[in-house]
């Protein structure tokens, strides 16, 4: 089941799964986390946070405004390979596209570029270093 959830909620896995456990849960806070228009998805197997991603308004240049930045997308190794990530993009994808947003970008690891192109995302630079996290690019995907 997917759900609306609070930040708080998110960070014990934001910190397992994209920062290897290293960090405090006050470390993995986003400065976007609590902006206007930023929300937070989680899917849910029975009560168990399996899958997290949030979202909040943030242009891209060339790609002009009204624009939305998905960051901290994660999902537990136990539901790993299922689609549930691929199911919560999904939705968030749509919701936003009924909130009349004209497309998402993301800065996405490497090794999680064939995930974001099955959710209709395409590579729009070339690979850049994230200090302490490793290869990215950023990727994009029109909704208007």
């Amino acid at each position: 089941m997917i759900k609306f959830i609070e930040v708080e909620n998110l960070l014990p896995i934001r910190n397992t799964v994209l920062r290897e456990g290293r960090l405090t849960l006050d470390e993995c806070r986003f400065p976007t986390d609590k902006i206007e228009g930023a929300f937070h998805l989680g899917y849910y197997v029975d009560e168990e946070l399996a899958c997290i991603v949030s979202f909040h308004p943030q242009p891209y240049d060339k790609f002009g405004p009204n624009g939305y930045q998905l960051r901290g997308m994660a999902t537990t190794e136990k539901y790993r390979g299922q689609g549930i990530g691929n199911q919560l993009v999904n939705f968030a994808l749509t919701y936003l596209r009924g909130q009349k947003v004209n497309y998402v970008w993301c800065n996405a690891r490497k090794k999680a570029v064939p995930f974001y192109h099955n959710t209709a995302f395409e590579i729009v630079s070339t690979e850049f270093e994230v200090p302490g996290i490793g290869p990215h690019y950023v990727m994009y995907v029109k909704l208007r």
